[in-house]
This record gives structure tokens, C-alpha cells and sequence, in this order.
């Protein structure tokens, strides 16, 4: 006897009674073939199904995000190479880290169509490109922000002989690039570890469930190499140039006392370390962002390898993702609202942003006239 779907519910509401039937009665990893099963780990199989329209939502957050990185991250990359003003070694790292950042925006592509599916497409194959675009771009945005803090502890300690040329910045760079290769290259090619599905098995990491003592090794190795060191990195060169600054707005005020002036500042030299100051301000902010984004995620693969997996469910786990794409469309405006050469830049080549930025040279400069000439006593 043929089933009769109307029953009780009528036609037009079946639809709704399938929906709910996926959802109640399906466990993720119902809609992956046999052949690929293999990808799902048996964590992921006790909870139910997402519903479709939570998949919807998040790939409607990532659309978003996309454009948010397309936009801040372009422009930062667009201005920052073709401006002679930002033409610097030091601004060198922040192109770098706005390719990263870019890098990290084209995996989100692939999870608004895998959203729109409900499962992994591609399988191995989108999980590894999925797995390699984020692991190089995560590791690589990590370090590099270990070089800017370098950087800036260079630049403001010694000002005069301390700032990096265009070549020593270029092998920054590159180090930055071979950095990210290694935890990138040997999961992909399944030499040690491996990338597999996560939270909703639309995305994809490293795996840090699997009950052996490779994949333990791994993920402390992973652990310590993409976020122990560029913090621990980060943490000491941005805790010598507080304390290069302290030093250098004590010595100022002593000799400001000696002189019977109010301060010292407003001669070009000065006036350029304060501008200097101000973009360490944006650097600090960056790693700022950087801990809130990756902590997490830290925290999520640390406690699959090691911890209470019950916690990690697949909304948990998708938290951090979402958080960490987040930030790498966020440096870009950062830079936008703090860096001074680059606000006179955007004033200049895009004014209906509405940015209001003076040059910084031409206030130096125009600040030291005004100096000499309202201290004339103070130079005798």
C-alpha cells in the first residue's frame, strides 16, 4: 500500500515534515558517501545533523566577511605598494600581512558553496585545499606579526641605526613564507598529520581527535610552532619598545626641566617618533586581535587532543573559525583608522571615505618652524 504524506499534515506542509525528519533523525555525516566516511570522526557522529538554515546563516556571515576582506585588504595592499610616502621597509610587513589575510579570504568561497550543499565538496580534496589555505595563511599572519613587533622595537629603540632596509625586510618576508610551509606541506601530503572536517564538516583543519600518539605529537608540535612562539615572540619585542619609549619620554621630560620648557616635543624629531609611536599603537592593536582570534582556536584543538571532548560541539568549535576570519578582515581597517601616512593616503586617492588627515611631514615640518620660532632663547 502507497504511503499517504497528506495525512494529518496535508500537502503543502510535507516539505516542513522532511526538514524536521533530517534534523531529528539524522547524525552528521548522514549525507557523505560510503566511500569517504572515512573523513568523519566518530565525535562528529553524536550529534545531530545542523539544520539548513543555520548552514544558510553562516555562509550569509561569510559572505559578508568576504567582501569586508576584499575591500580593506585590496585597498591596504593597492595603497600601500603604489604609495612612494608608505614605500618603507617596515610597511613591507604590512603587505605581507594583508597577502595573508587575503590568502585566508579564499577558503571562504569554499564554505559558502559547502554550506549550500550541507556537506564537504570535494571531499579529501576540498578538505586539503580548504586545510592548506588556512594553515598557510593562519601560521604566516602569526609570524609576521612577530616580525612587525621586531620591527617596531627596531625602529622606535634606535631610530637612527636600528630600521631595516629593503633586502633585510625581504628576508623577513620570505622566513615569514618558509615559517607557515612546514605544518602546511606535511598534513597535506599526510607525511604527519592530516586535515579532515570540523564543527559542521564544512570546514576543514588539522586533526587533533584521532587516539593515537602521532597525532598528539603533532598537535603540540603545531600548537607550540604557530602560536607559542609568535606569542612568546611578540610578547618580548613589544615589552622592550614600552620600555624604550618610558626611557625616551623620561629623558625628554628631565631635559624639558633642565630647560625650563613645558615640553620637547615639538621639534621634527620628535614629532616623527610620535608618529612612529602611533603606528607600534596599530601593530599592539593587531596582535591585540590576533590573541582574541586564535586563542580560542588554540583552546579548541588543545582540548580535542588532550582535554574534555564533550565540550567541543560542532557550534563550539565553529565559534573560533568564524572569530579568526573575522580578525583578518579587521587589520585592514585598523591600519585605516590609526596609521597617519596611510589616512592622508585614503584622504587623498579615495576622499568619499571621508577621512580627515593632515600629511604627517607637513605637520612636522610646519610644528618645527613654529617651534623655532616661539623657542628662539631655548636653542641659544
Amino acid at each position: 500500500m502507497a504511503t499517504n504524506y497528506t495525512d494529518d499534515i496535508g500537502p503543502m506542509a510535507y516539505p516542513l515534515k522532511m526538514v524536521s525528519q533530517e534534523v531529528v533523525e539524522h547524525m552528521l555525516g548522514w549525507n557523505i558517501p560510503e566511500e569517504h566516511q572515512s573523513l568523519v570522526h566518530e565525535h562528529w557522529r553524536n550529534f545531530p545533523s545542523v539544520s539548513k538554515y543555520a548552514h544558510f546563516v553562516l555562509a550569509l556571515i561569510y559572505t559578508c566577511l568576504i567582501l569586508a576582506s576584499l575591500s580593506g585588504n585590496g585597498i591596504v595592499i593597492w595603497i600601500f605598494s603604489t604609495s612612494k610616502s608608505l614605500r618603507s621597509a617596515s610597511n613591507m610587513f604590512v603587505i605581507n600581512l594583508a597577502v595573508f589575510d587575503m590568502m585566508m579570504m579564499l577558503e571562504m568561497p569554499l564554505l559558502v558553496l559547502n554550506s549550500f550543499y550541507q556537506r564537504l565538496v570535494g571531499y579529501q580534496l576540498g578538505c586539503d585545499i580548504y586545510g592548506v589555505l588556512g594553515s598557510l595563511s593562519g601560521i604566516g599572519g602569526a609570524i609576521t606579526n612577530a616580525v612587525i613587533a621586531y620591527d617596531r622595537y627596531k625602529t622606535i629603540s634606535s631610530p637612527l641605526d636600528g630600521r631595516l632596509n629593503r633586502v633585510q625586510a625581504s628576508l623577513l618576508i620570505l622566513f615569514t613564507w618558509l615559517w607557515a610551509l612546514p605544518f602546511t606541506i606535511l598534513p597535506a601530503f599526510r607525511i604527519w598529520g592530516r586535515f579532515v572536517p570540523e564543527g559542521f564538516l564544512t570546514t576543514c583543519s588539522f586533526d587533533y581527535f584521532t587516539e593515537d600518539q602521532d597525532t598528539k605529537v603533532f598537535v603540540m608540535c603545531i600548537f607550540t610552532w604557530s602560536y607559542c612562539i609568535p606569542m612568546l615572540l611578540i610578547c618580548y619585542f613589544y615589552s622592550k619598545l614600552f620600555g624604550a619609549v618610558r626611557l625616551h619620554e623620561r629623558m625628554l621630560k628631565e631635559q624639558a626641566k633642565k630647560m625650563n620648557v613645558k615640553s620637547l616635543a615639538a621639534n621634527k624629531e620628535d614629532a616623527g617618533k610620535s608618529v612612529e609611536i602611533r603606528i607600534a599603537k596599530v601593530a599592539f592593536t593587531i596582535f591585540f586581535l590576533f590573541v582574541c582570534s586564535w586563542t580560542p582556536y588554540a583552546f579548541v584543538t588543545m582540548t580535542g587532543a588532550f582535554g574534555d571532548r564533550s565540550i567541543l560541539t560542532p557550534v563550539a568549535t565553529m565559534i573560533p573559525a568564524v572569530c579568526a576570519k573575522i580578525v583578518s578582515c579587521i587589520d585592514p581597517w585598523v591600519y585605516a583608522i590609526n596609521h597617519p601616512r596611510y589616512r592622508a593616503e585614503l584622504q587623498k586617492r579615495l576622499p568619499w571615505m571621508g577621512v580627515r588627515e593632515a600629511d604627517p611631514d607637513s605637520v612636522s615640518t610646519s610644528s618645527g618652524a613654529t617651534a623655532q620660532t616661539q623657542n628662539p632663547t631655548a636653542e641659544a
